[in-house]
């Protein structure tokens, strides 16, 4: 039995510079509608944005096709404009937030672990 090709998951940090954090959530409720429709139309989806003390931002999306997702959001007018604004909220940024942002490494998926452990039929043992 094949199982379904999964989404990619992709993950990144961003550090909101201290002083700009309350703008940068006032800039975020809500975001620009035409942003929304081009971060749907490049295929990314369940994104979400996670706030940890000190500014410290985690971002969160899916997507089937992460470099055709980036490649599209670079021509972008609109993702330009708003990762203009943008920018001057993070700390040591070089270049566009969307495709400057430190990468995360996944390293445990749950339904992943799951649908293998089901597929190979064997017992983990607890470690």
């Amino acid at each position: 039995m094949t199982r379904p090709t999964a989404p990619t998951r992709v993950a990144f940090e961003l550090q909101v510079k201290p002083g700009l954090l309350d703008e940068y959530l006032r800039r975020h409720s809500p975001v620009w509608p035409e942003m929304l429709a081009e971060i749907a139309a490049a295929g990314r989806r369940n994104y979400s944005l996670f706030l940890a003390d000190g500014g410290r931002l985690l971002g969160y999306y899916e997507t089937d096709d992460d470099a055709a997702a980036q490649a599209y959001l670079a021509t972008s007018e609109v993702a330009a404009r708003w990762e203009a604004e943008m920018s001057r909220f993070f700390v040591g940024l070089d270049g566009r937030p969307d495709q400057a942002a430190t990468p995360l490494t996944e390293i445990f998926h749950l339904e992943d672990q799951l649908a293998d452990a089901e597929a190979s039929g064997a017992e983990s043992e607890p470690s």
